[in-house]
């Protein structure tokens, strides 16, 4: 059933360019609004707020997930391994690795870094 929704002129133009889009960034938007209770998404939160703080090397370093996160991670696996991920499921793991990816990339540099300083 079509829907109408009427927003600012300064955001029309901002979605503009991503017209056929809407839909997609819609249901994206929703599923972030929705997953901001969540155990897990509040823990990549603090991983991802700690990285814009722009830590030292061994902050980085130090960097583990949350036990809320961790326990949602392993939920994850074992649903996996004993049925099917939901399509929320999967977008929600997908959504950690890209988080577990810019970690490791955080950690290489941090690593490098102390390297530099160690030599």
């Amino acid at each position: 059933m079509p829907s109408t929704v009427t927003i600012t002129d300064e955001l029309a133009n901002q979605l503009k360019p991503y017209e056929l889009q809407i839909p997609e960034i819609l249901q994206l938007g929703i599923s972030e609004w929705n997953a901001r209770g969540q155990v897990g998404y509040n823990g990549l939160n603090g991983v991802l707020e700690k990285l814009a703080a722009l830590p030292s090397p061994e902050e980085v370093m130090a960097l583990r997930p949350s036990l809320p996160l961790q326990e949602r991670l392993e939920a994850l696996l074992e649903k996996n391994r004993t049925a099917r991920l939901s399509a929320d499921d999967q977008r929600e793991w997908d959504q950690y690795q890209y988080v577990e990816h810019l970690v490791r990339l955080a950690k290489i540099n941090a690593a490098r870094k102390l390297k530099v300083t160690d030599s």
